[in-house]
């Protein structure tokens, strides 16, 4: 019998005595687990992402149908932008002051009227209405009793798409006392952004016909 004992504890094997197919059993069923965690794993960032997905189209909707409300030039009334949507009376108060701006004038108010309608411009179309604005600046210059009054025709109706607004008018033109008057299409192109109007194009459209 030995005098000293052996302080080392002994480990027993867990699979002692255990058939070869339990190791396989235990194996099977952690790997089983494991698998079934990173399916919950899996399932839970997709639950994630569908609710960010969701939020976000709810944030997006109620930006798009969120109002602004805008009174340019003083004006009042039912003047607003739903989204990128403006009321049929924001559309006609911008329609008449862009006219008046841009078309009736002296040698005298122009600059300070062609100012305010630069203001509108969108970026990607200011340096060509400055340009033609300019134009228009020169040829007062050149004859100081010019004067131009532009006027919507009643009897022919505004039309506007999202982008463009296809105005029929008068144009009176005086020089020299002497008048003349003109018909045709002032076409204003525009865009709405995030409540702001934006000017993206002005140009006349056949005024060929004088009337005496």
């Amino acid at each position: 019998m030995p005098f000293f004992k052996s302080s080392k504890t002994e480990v027993s094997d867990p699979l002692a005595g255990k058939p070869a197919s339990f190791a396989i059993h235990r194996y099977l069923q952690g790997s089983a687990n494991l698998f079934e965690e990173n399916r919950l794993l899996k399932f839970a960032i997709a639950g994630m992402f569908g609710v960010s997905a969701v939020l976000g189209t709810l944030i997006y909707t109620t930006n798009q149908n969120q109002r602004t409300v805008i009174v340019p030039f003083g004006a009042s009334g039912d003047l607003y932008v739903t989204g990128n949507t403006p009321s049929v009376a924001y559309m006609r108060t911008m329609t008449r002051n862009v006219v008046s701006l841009s078309g009736t004038y002296s040698a005298y108010s122009a600059d300070k009227q062609f100012q305010e309608l630069l203001s509108l411009a969108h970026p990607s179309a200011y340096n060509g209405l400055r340009d033609s604005l300019n134009a228009i600046l020169d040829e007062l210059a050149n004859n100081p009793t010019l004067s131009i009054a532009t006027y919507i025709r009643p009897d022919q109706p505004v039309t506007w798409t999202s982008t463009d607004i296809v105005v029929p008018v008068e144009k009176v033109r005086v020089i020299g006392g002497v008048i003349r008057k003109f018909r045709g299409n002032l076409h204003i192109g525009y865009a709405i952004d995030n409540g702001r109007f934006w000017l993206t194009q002005l140009t006349e459209e056949n005024f060929d016909a004088e009337l005496r």
